[in-house]
């Protein structure tokens, strides 16, 4: 490749423009052939990648990021930056599945509608802009407050939820991002969203089971609690209950049919009967729930936590507890849970 066009698409996060490939000599002639042949991929209208790059990111499910670029660089403007669902993707935060492809952008100055586009026009503050694999991109908390203005609660909640787990950003910062929004369009739906979530849920199953509980009027429970006897770590709880005795575990296939820590899974269905008989032993007593069961039989699952928590405990308990690790997930993503 051109030094020249490499440098091109090194500073504008692998794209190129026509206006880049002319300056380096390419003749005009020539970029039909060079589509067509699979070298150059079209973007959008004027904007380019190589073919090569196209299929790096195809393949790791990052061609949304091309797309922004190409926006960013038809546009050609400095103000604006790639927010709402596009950062979500950019951010690999949970997006649902009904979100829309366009690219989504916020500019101070202007609102503008283009094929496959959309420009939101909002304030954009220093603070709240990070560059991004190349990119100016709204930051975690902005991101997720643009899109809780958008998203169905529970889809916001779940977002918050997965960045909070990971440390990506804190209540504080999802707070004053909250704040930041006061008087826009959707700001309610954003800040309840943030008053729901919380450190401690490693997955979306936990989430919604979690807000399935508050739906049904039980208790909030605490989250990632470990079970401890003496130094010797019994479990780690998903909820827990600590005036009851009484845990839930949020149960998913994954766990099983691909385990982490190059575990086989009779292994782990193995660790899971040890873990459960000690919690047994020291008369810790719960329930497991597995995504189906929020849908097929989850009224009888409520109805086995309030006798759980209506029968309390029988004694002092014989073990500590502790919140483990601050809440925050240790094991990757795609294998927690």
């Amino acid at each position: 490749m051109d030094p020249l066009l490499a440098d091109a698409m090194a500073r504008q996060a692998d794209v190129f423009s026509t206006a880049d490939a002319l300056a380096t000599g390419i003749d005009p002639n020539a970029i039909g052939p060079l589509v067509r042949s699979g070298v150059w991929r079209r973007v959008r209208y004027g904007v380019y990648t190589t073919g090569e790059a196209w299929r790096r990111h195809e393949a790791a499910g990052r061609t949304h990021r091309l797309e922004c670029a190409a926006a960013l660089r038809r546009l050609d403007r400095t103000t604006v930056a790639v927010s709402h669902t596009s950062a979500a993707r950019l951010h690999r935060l949970i997006v649902p599945r009904a979100a829309g492809t366009e690219v989504r952008l916020t500019d101070p100055a202007q609102f503008r509608v283009g094929r496959g586009y959309r420009i939101s026009q909002g304030t954009l503050s220093p603070e709240d802009v990070v560059v991004h694999e190349g990119l100016p991109v709204t930051t975690v908390a902005r991101t997720l407050a643009d899109v809780g203005r958008e998203w169905p609660l529970l889809d916001a909640v779940v977002a918050a939820d997965d960045a909070l787990a990971d440390g990506r950003t804190s209540p504080a910062a999802l707070r004053a991002a909250a704040l930041a929004q006061t008087h826009w369009v959707g700001c309610g739906n954003a800040a309840r969203a943030f008053s729901l979530a919380r450190v401690g849920a490693h997955s979306p199953h936990e989430t919604r089971t979690r807000l399935a509980l508050l739906g049904a009027g039980l208790p909030e429970p605490l989250l990632q609690c470990a079970v401890l006897v003496g130094s010797r770590l019994v479990a780690v709880l998903d909820m827990y209950w600590p005036d009851y005795g009484v845990f839930l575990e949020c149960d998913g296939m994954v766990k099983y049919t691909d385990p982490w820590r190059d575990r086989t899974p009779a292994e782990v269905m193995w660790q899971e009967k040890r873990r459960q008989d000690a919690l047994l032993d020291l008369d810790v007593h719960g329930v497991r729930v597995a995504p189906e069961d929020l849908r097929e039989c989850w009224d009888e699952k409520v109805a086995r936590l309030w006798s759980l928590l209506d029968r309390g405990r029988a004694a002092p308990p014989r073990y500590r507890t502790a919140h483990w690790h601050d809440g925050l997930r240790t094991a990757p993503r795609a294998l927690a849970g």
